[in-house]
């Protein structure tokens, strides 16, 4: 009767550890999210030029944390890759130039965010263009 006590007490721990040991979003996992940098140049009311861009600061929140997990460069073309993520919630994020029209703009910067999810493992998730502004 106590070994049988024994066993169901120890077997309750065990399965009490292991399920709240979930992983959160982050580096270590096999799937990645991709995308591209888009600038429109502006001379203060006028479009310039548009173009991908590369050496421009991207940034990636992994779940619900309330600060960068990690930064990247665009490339030459603009493309950019956090690749070795787990499952879960992630935010990309880069800054724009202010239009000086633009109403939702605070400290001449204005942030440009895409939230994703990754859902499965091996995932290449493309999130597509973060357009941003950029004045001369």
């Amino acid at each position: 009767m106590k070994k049988s006590v024994a066993i169901l007490f120890f077997s309750v721990i065990v399965l009490s550890v292991i399920s709240s040991c979930k992983k959160q979003a982050g580096q270590g996992g096999t799937s990645k999210i991709t995308g591209k940098l888009f600038v429109a140049e502006y001379n203060i009311f006028t479009p310039v030029d548009s173009f991908y861009s590369g050496k421009e600061n991207i940034y990636i929140i992994y779940g619900d944390n309330a600060y960068f997990g990690d930064k990247i460069e665009s490339s030459y073309n603009g493309t950019f890759e956090f690749p070795y993520l787990k499952k879960g919630k992630y935010t990309i994020y880069t800054y724009s130039d202010c239009l000086v029209n633009d109403t939702s703009c605070h400290g001449g910067k204005k942030v440009i965010l895409k939230e994703t999810e990754i859902t499965e493992n091996k995932q290449t998730l493309d999130i597509g263009d973060l357009r941003i502004v950029r004045l001369q």
